[in-house]
């Protein structure tokens, strides 16, 4: 036989690859559609549903035999649970009822139990412990019947702690430094490399993949109404942004029987806008479904993303693909929660040069039987319309909706940022697209005239540069995420808790991240409020000829930029190589990236030696280089001032060795870098020190 005859039409093999269909979310809803109505149909409604699907009549007949054993086990599974629940509730009871028989006290003398029946109350318990064995074996091998699996595998009603309870509150978020002691145990579990202790939700299981996909068919509708809907779902705000009206929005999509009351705590954020972006429909297709990509976009956003499950392929040339994804969103500062969402993603073509893109958050129940805690952010119906524009362009049309609830108080400093929606809405998200499009189409091909070269680096080189920066800049974003993963401790100073001031936040984590130094990195950041515009603070802090008025290690020498690389439309989104002009300083220098848009800007830098900053402009890979970046965000202050809301932040490798201890005296000295830092730019910038 030849090489490719085992594929050949009527082989074996070709027979066994052809069973293999999977029927797309609009086939899976009509199907369960008719099957709700009639779980046995005759062969002429599986004939006229063959010639509707465009599926073969076999291929009906075989999905409705195994949706009514699916719907059978389902039925099985549900009496099991139940008689779990049971079996855990009595055994509950005879462990209350020993611990009690142990404490029982004589009525006659007020004294212990003499004991004289403790035989038969124990011979008792036995007898109806073996009874439950019994029945949880028999309902054991029932379940692993219809599951396929021993009822052991099953995840867990009661997960064990991984923890004391004196280890979880070591370190905690609000500990003040001094209860900590004279040395900082360092939390394996927390930190950029303590990724170890978070766990993905779980993936669909063939039972829940109908409902999904009606989910996210039903959600692709919503979302192609409301980017198309006008004035009387959507009303302008300050600023000229789209902001839905809720009233009339649950009123036109009120579902039937359901109710659109919302708790006193629930806040709902709904905006829409739409821009062109230098992107062909397909390039940002591909971004969105793939979860590494969005996270590389969207690192000012999305601190962390992850593809939980494929549910449909859009691979081969398929004009549709469908994803259970999962992500948390973060403003870049340690004061601001993260939200946590997992949700479908549903991605189809509508037509040729069209795509819709549509998010919504899976059921909020589906996770409690898991012991997850219900998440406290959902995302209804969402997402965005993607035309090409067969110019190099697209235009995004993007649809922002969510539910929050507001039990978690909000820093003074970013309450009216986050309480207006701009912080999570469309117009946040479209300008962060826009920017990392148009430094994507640089790292292909560069602009002409904007870049300061140095003599002999290659184009080669000059990618190399910008994908250092890239991993630089993502690095950065995500050590200032909230995440429960990361556990910021406040130390108290002067302005903490106040109007203008967040106070300095530490946190000491083990990097093990091949583009870290590797050791012990403790990260510092606090956020402060300045009287200024985003535009002045971010034109002082990128520009080399003001660096040693706020850089404390400068120690006050000047600085001079050898080589820069433009990568956006802005005069300051540049990548640059800056070199400090003092004899102790000659073989290091700093990489420095700095990019703005219309919703905030950001400036993040890091010490890189001559060595390696060689290897980046003769071209080589540059991912095993280690980075620990700092810098500053800065966003506007949401009260529709001129004002400005600035994060500082360090990092700081404090030893090389893993298994090392942080002591006070880097806590202090992180400490004093961070606030020194802070005054010397309210100083520049004549801001002085009431504010």
């Amino acid at each position: 036989m030849e090489f490719g005859d085992d594929l050949m039409p009527g082989s074996d093999a070709h027979r066994r690859k052809k069973r293999y269909h999977r029927h797309t979310p609009r086939q899976i809803q009509q199907l369960e559609a008719m099957f709700k109505e009639c779980p046995h149909p005759d062969e002429n409604q599986r004939m006229h549903l063959s010639r509707e699907l465009s599926l073969e009549p076999r291929q009906i007949k075989f999905w409705f035999q195994n949706r009514r054993t699916q719907m059978k086990a389902q039925h099985e599974r549900a009496d099991n649970c139940f008689l779990r629940a049971e079996n855990d509730k009595i055994r509950c009871e005879n462990i209350a009822m020993r611990e009690a028989l142990k404490n029982v006290i004589c009525p006659t003398c007020g004294g212990p139990h003499s004991g004289a029946d403790d035989y038969f109350d124990e011979h008792k318990l036995r007898m109806e412990n073996a009874h439950l064995k019994e029945e949880l074996d028999r309902v054991s091998s029932l379940t692993s019947k219809y599951l396929g699996r021993p009822i052991t595998q099953m995840p867990s009603m009661h997960q064990p702690l991984s923890m004391s309870s004196l280890e979880l509150s070591v370190g905690g978020l609000g500990s003040p430094v001094s209860a900590l002691g004279p040395s900082l145990d360092l939390d394996p579990f927390s930190g950029g490399g303590g990724s170890s202790s978070f766990q993905l939700p779980a993936p669909v299981s063939e039972m829940e993949r109908p409902m999904m996909a009606e989910m996210a068919t039903r959600a692709m509708d919503e979302l192609i109404r409301l980017a198309q809907a006008g004035e009387h779902l959507w009303a302008k705000a300050a600023g000229g942004r789209e902001v839905l009206n809720v009233d009339t929005y649950d009123s036109v999509f009120a579902k039937p029987g359901s109710s659109a009351f919302r708790g006193p705590d629930v806040h709902v954020e709904g905006s829409r806008d739409s821009c062109l972006v230098l992107s062909s429909a397909v390039g940002l297709v591909d971004v969105f479904m793939d979860s590494s990509k969005w996270t590389e976009f969207f690192p000012t956003i999305v601190s962390t993303a992850r593809t939980v499950d494929v549910l449909v392929n859009g691979m081969a040339g398929r004009s549709e693909s469908l994803v259970l994804m999962y992500e948390e969103l973060h403003v870049m500062t340690p004061v601001v929660p993260t939200r946590e969402l997992c949700f479908l993603r549903y991605c189809r073509q509508i037509e040729q040069g069209l795509w819709a893109i549509a998010d919504v958050s899976v059921d909020l129940q589906r996770d409690t039987r898991y012991g997850a805690p219900p998440p406290r952010s959902r995302r209804l119906p969402s997402g965005c319309l993607i035309a090409d524009m067969s110019n190099g362009y697209s235009k995004v049309t993007w649809v922002e909706h969510v539910e929050t609830e507001d039990k978690v108080p909000i820093n003074m400093l970013y309450r009216d940022l986050v309480a207006s929606g701009a912080a999570f809405g469309a117009h946040r998200w479209l300008a962060a697209l826009q920017r990392a499009c148009e430094r994507h189409a640089c790292l292909v091909a560069p602009p002409l005239g904007r870049d300061m070269a140095v003599a002999g680096v290659t184009a080669e080189g000059r990618r190399s540069m910008m994908r250092l920066s890239q991993r630089m800049v993502v690095s950065f974003c995500a050590s200032l995420s909230a995440s429960q993963l990361h556990r910021w401790t406040t130390l108290s100073g002067p302005g903490a808790g106040s109007d203008d001031a967040a106070g300095v936040r530490v946190m000491v984590h083990r990097s093990t991240d091949p583009g870290q130094p590797s050791g012990v990195v403790l990260s510092a950041a606090t956020s402060i409020w300045l009287p200024v515009s985003c535009e002045r603070v971010f034109a002082f802090v990128r520009d080399e000829n003001t660096r040693s008025q706020w850089d404390v290690l400068s120690h006050g020498n000047p600085v001079q930029e050898v080589s820069r690389i433009s990568n956006g439309s802005h005069p300051g989104n540049s990548i640059s190589l800056l070199r400090g002009l003092n004899a102790s300083q000659n073989s290091m220098l700093i990489l420095q990236e700095s990019c703005a848009d219309a919703t905030g800007s950001l400036v993040v830098y890091a010490p890189i030696d001559l060595p390696a900053a060689n290897v980046v402009m003769s071209g080589e890979d540059p991912s095993a280089i280690p980075l620990l970046p700092s810098g500053f965000t800065i966003v506007p202050d949401g009260r529709g001032s001129a004002g400005s809301v600035v994060t500082v932040a360090f990092q700081i490798l404090v030893s090389s060795l893993p298994s090392s201890r942080l002591n006070a005296e880097s806590v202090a000295t992180v400490n004093s870098l961070i606030s020194t830092t802070v005054e010397q730019i309210k100083a520049a910038l004549n801001c002085g020190s009431g504010h």
